[in-house]
């Protein structure tokens, strides 16, 4: 199906080279480079006649103005050739003979950690105060295979097991808690951008991923110089597999992509005012660099580089590799300070696992398990290697190192003290893993980082209200209303006679409108006041007319509150 992913050499473990074959066919749309923005299921004429609602208003108006730019390290980064630790150097020495960083080309940042001297381009970063790396980033059970360990990173559920887990992301639950109504009402920018794709589940919610995806970086650059989306010329897919569907789609896409007009403006406005080296990493980030200057309004963007699975001579790959990072780095930032947009982007890496701390008898390293996370930005308010480093005296029979930060901590942090999520959402987004916030120099919330009580019990939910009170509350909190409860059923497994079901823990106004995936109106299916209790919609039955077999969104309207999702008639 047109796939151009390189398998892992034969050589490779069978169950390493099986996983990633049957990847190949775990998402065809995100395969085909389209799946992307809950934009894709409306038409450009719905963002235009929109009016914007409260909420978007309000998130407008919201604290904190940072950008977040995630970078995915694809394949598992090798934490001991990124950080050194100086004080274990022997131990990392003899334990990889051929492959270690000598210490005549260790760039010593601390008198305890230092950095390959290939990494140098960081230097100044770390001079200025816009460099911290955190030890040992992992979470317990860490998962070696490379797709089960990203999805976890992504939709930080540690049951995760195989193609079996939890179906959003950490993003995508942060962006569905912003944006209820987005499917009806989607915000005036993309809520994110992603360039690099393959069945990543960071921004996807439960109704839409809510990321403005692009398959390479040519594609976005492409729509970014031009406002055009793709070619649909048919000499371009040739015999290929699915080359009728691929176009079909692509066509769709088209007409939905209605953010490509509003990347074009920013990329107009923006410019580079420092020449990047011609690589696709670069390349990434001088794109991003102009668009954020050009003030396009996204708040969260991610981008990849692959390669990092470095099972065979890894020297000159992850030296090619963490080169082309560091000097793109810098001379991103470099570019952000002629706009003074630099302490307002914080950049985070991520990978699916480290490796481990011996070598193999190929000059590489194996699956391991905990890596360092690298921060980038003047918001850190300073550089430092944070938190403790695994020791490498006493590593588990496969030779991993411990983790010694979770993961899940670092999202906490970026989420509420840099994006400025409140505290009780960002446990909810993060599944329930309490708030143990690290300090990484910036601080939105107003915790003291040292007096910070942990716990290992989930958040309290809202709590409704007394159903026993004879004047319920006729102006209903935040928490009352997101205690709503509304989801299609399908009492007959044709799906042939769908209803919506809702729950109200209070007696309101309720307003539910039938649209089809145009964003065209095609009926109100309820619009009265509705007592405390539950309710049961047949949606057909609401339907003066026909209503033709395909996917619909139903809006629920609820004093200034609007929540949507999509409904299946068969």
């Amino acid at each position: 199906m047109c796939n151009n992913h390189i398998p892992i050499p034969k050589e490779h473990l069978d169950a390493h080279d099986k996983e990633h074959k049957v990847w190949s066919r775990r998402s065809f749309l995100q395969a085909l480079g389209i799946a992307g923005s809950g934009s894709m299921m409306l038409g450009s004429n719905m963002l235009t006649a929109s009016a914007p609602s409260p909420l978007t208003a309000a998130i407008a108006n919201a604290p904190g103005d940072g950008i977040l730019i995630l970078i995915r390290l694809s394949g598992g980064n090798d934490g001991l050739s990124t950080v050194i630790p100086i004080e274990q150097y022997d131990t990392y020495a003899n334990a990889r003979p051929n492959i270690y960083i000598p210490e005549s080309k260790v760039l010593k940042l601390t008198d305890e950690f230092g950095v390959p001297s290939y990494m140098q381009a960081l230097e100044s970063l770390w001079g200025e105060g816009s460099f911290k790396a955190v030890h040992g980033v992992g979470y317990e059970g860490q998962s070696l295979s490379h797709f089960t360990g990203s999805d976890i990173y992504a939709n930080t559920d540690l049951t995760t097991t195989g193609f079996t887990g939890l179906d959003t992301g950490w993003m995508g639950r942060y962006f569905e808690n912003l944006y209820p109504d987005y499917l009806i009402n989607p915000p005036a920018s993309p809520a994110a951008v992603q360039i690099g794709q393959y069945g990543n589940l960071i921004f996807q919610g439960e109704e839409t991923n809510y990321a403005f995806v692009a398959s390479n970086i040519d594609q976005l650059e492409e729509i970014a110089q031009t406002g055009e989306q793709y070619n649909l010329d048919p000499t371009l897919f040739g015999d290929c597999m699915y080359g009728d569907q691929l176009r079909f789609l692509r066509g769709v896409a088209n007409t939905t992509y209605e953010y490509s007009g509003l990347i074009h403006a920013a990329y107009e406005r923006g410019r580079n005012d420092v020449e990047y080296q011609e690589n696709g990493f670069a390349r990434q980030l001088a794109l991003l660099a102009r668009l954020i200057k050009g003030n396009l309004g996204t708040r969260v963007y991610m981008i990849s580089m692959g390669g990092f699975d470095t099972h065979g001579n890894q020297p000159l790959a992850h030296e090619r590799l963490m080169t082309n990072l560091s000097v793109a780095v810098k001379d991103f930032y470099e570019d952000l300070t002629f706009t003074d947009q630099d302490d307002k982007v914080l950049s985070m890496t991520f990978s699916e696992f480290g490796r481990r701390i011996f070598e193999n008898g190929s000059n590489g390293t194996d699956h391991g398990k905990a890596a360092p996370t690298l921060f980038f930005g003047a918001g850190l308010n300073g550089s430092a290697f944070v938190g403790d480093h695994p020791s490498l005296d006493n590593p588990n029979g496969r030779g991993n190192l411990e983790y010694t930060m979770d993961f899940r901590d670092l999202y906490a942090t970026v989420l509420a003290e840099w994006l400025c999520v409140d505290i009780p959402l960002v446990e909810q987004h993060l599944l329930g893993h309490p708030y143990n916030p690290v300090n990484l120099g910036f601080n939105c919330s107003g915790v003291d980082f040292d007096d910070i009580a942990y716990s290992d019990q989930p958040p309290t939910p809202p709590t409704p209200p007394d159903s026993s009170d004879p004047n319920p509350n006729p102006n209903p909190s935040e928490e009352m209303l997101d205690a709503i409860v509304h989801k299609p059923f399908y009492p007959d497994a044709a799906g042939a006679n769908p209803y919506i079901r809702l729950d109200m823990p209070f007696t309101a106004h309720v307003d539910i409108t039938l649209y089809n995936i145009l964003g065209q109106k095609v009926a109100t299916l309820y619009n009265e006041m509705m007592l405390e209790g539950s309710l049961e919609i047949n949606v057909r039955d609401r339907v003066p007319a026909h209503l033709a077999t395909g996917k619909y969104i139903y809006r629920i309207g609820v004093q200034d509150r609007f929540m949507a999702k999509s409904i299946m008639v068969a």
